[in-house]
């Protein structure tokens, strides 16, 4: 069975490529800053935030007792989450749509998911 979802909040994952430019130029920041403001004026901004890029990261696995620290990231691939805002919206259509206009504004891939209960 599918779990529950709250359907009025969503995850926007930045992704950047390990390879590519992380950090936005100032025109990009413009227009986050911008798309920001949109969705603090509009009641859905609840967190937005970038994070450190992968050799940044500290991976723990302790699963059965594993006790495994390790400087490097938990997924391996050419993407990696480079940013992320968290929103409110009723309207999954168009909870899309603003995540088709994050992916336009940040000049990134945006993965878009909604929260579970």
């Amino acid at each position: 069975p599918r779990p529950n979802i709250i359907s009025m909040r969503y995850l926007f994952a930045v992704m950047a490529q390990v390879k590519g430019t992380v950090l936005a130029g100032p025109d990009e920041m413009a227009n986050i800053n911008r798309f920001n403001d949109m969705l603090r004026d509009t009641g859905r901004l609840v967190l937005a935030a970038g994070v450190a890029e992968p050799d940044m990261s500290v991976v723990f696995d302790n699963r059965g007792g594993l006790g495994e620290v390790r400087q490097s990231s938990a997924v391996a691939g050419d993407l990696f989450m480079a940013g992320f805002w968290v929103i409110d919206e009723e309207n999954r259509d168009t909870a899309h749509k603003l995540g088709a206009e994050a992916s336009l504004v940040c000049n990134r891939i945006v993965e878009v998911r909604p929260f579970l209960v």
